[in-house]
């Protein structure tokens, strides 16, 4: 009965290792999606709607390229993201996010938000 238990514990603890590895994969297909959908924001600030806005388009497209770069830093970060927590759960180990990314992300975010609002409301 003991050995039993042990195999238990034991196959317990290989299922836990791999839902948490599988939920890490499913997070970094989130960063993924997130960073197609700043994509798509970008060509569509950068590129549809000065097409529908009779005005100038160079603040579209500054608007349009800052989606741009945050995408392109959400895949980068995602990726490097993914790799530190595979590389912490081998050594068994929790890979805690540096609160400064969160702050610099938040801060990119919040920037784009009050550049598309503020074309939101001047645009003619």
């Amino acid at each position: 009965m003991v050995g039993a238990v042990a195999d238990g514990l034991q196959r317990e603890d290989v299922d836990a290792l791999r839902r948490t590895r599988l939920a890490n994969e499913r997070t970094f297909l989130a960063w993924w999606r997130t960073a197609l959908t700043a994509f798509a924001v970008s060509l569509g600030v950068g590129k549809l709607i000065p097409d529908l806005a009779h005005g100038p388009r160079w603040p579209y497209a500054l608007a349009g390229a800052g989606y741009a770069v945050l995408g392109v830093v959400l895949v980068l970060f995602g990726l490097h993201r993914e790799r530190a927590v595979q590389r912490a759960l081998g050594r068994g180990e929790f890979a805690e996010l540096d609160p400064r990314v969160l702050v610099a992300l938040t801060g990119a975010v919040a920037v784009l938000g009050v550049l598309t609002l503020v074309l939101v409301l001047v645009s003619p």
